[in-house]
């Protein structure tokens, strides 16, 4: 009625392994590499990025190759492309329609403005069908008191997720000495 449950004692399917030469969206490890130096390890600047690739395609040029980006819109582009999970990036825009001052007008009262986010629900969902989390994520809230003092830990620790569970019989308490 509500899913497709499974027996308590079934074990969870185990998910398929990777091809370890497919690099999708990345056309080759050298690609990805490059990207996660970039992006994660360097952290370099879009400016920065561009002046490098510009460089690596000047070089390029005279080496008869071709460098792994583009530019970095080419490179955001792309690690946004990479396959993972199920809750893909939407985006929506909104603007300030709220009262504005009849001389001076900020900017940013004017401006449109790009929101990207990922469904929060699908994102639950995904977490809890992952194994990894399986012994290691709380999903009822909690109140955990140590030597008489409350303890909060995580989100499932606070006030806020304990008072949407009142009354829905869902409550757990730990009281540890």
């Amino acid at each position: 009625m509500y899913g497709n449950f499974l027996d308590d004692d079934e074990p969870p399917r185990a998910p398929e392994p990777p091809d370890p030469t497919d690099w999708t969206p990345f056309t080759s490890q050298s690609q990805f590499e490059t990207a996660k130096f970039l992006f994660k390890q360097a952290q370099m600047s879009a400016g920065d990025i561009d002046d490098l690739l510009t460089l690596w395609a000047a070089e390029a040029v005279v080496s008869g190759g071709e460098p792994p980006f583009v530019n970095h819109a080419h490179l955001y582009k792309t690690i946004d492309a990479i396959p993972v999970g199920g809750a893909p990036w939407q985006r929506f825009t909104m603007t300030y329609n709220g009262p504005q001052p009849e001389n001076n007008v900020p900017l940013w009262m004017e401006q449109k403005y790009d929101v990207y986010f990922r469904d929060p629900r699908k994102l639950f969902l995904e977490m809890l069908a992952n194994p990894a989390f399986a012994d290691d994520f709380d999903y009822m809230p909690m109140q955990e008191f140590v030597h008489g003092s409350r303890r909060y830990e995580h989100f499932m620790s606070g006030d806020w997720a304990w008072k949407q569970a009142v009354g829905h019989s869902i409550i757990s308490a730990v009281t540890l000495a």
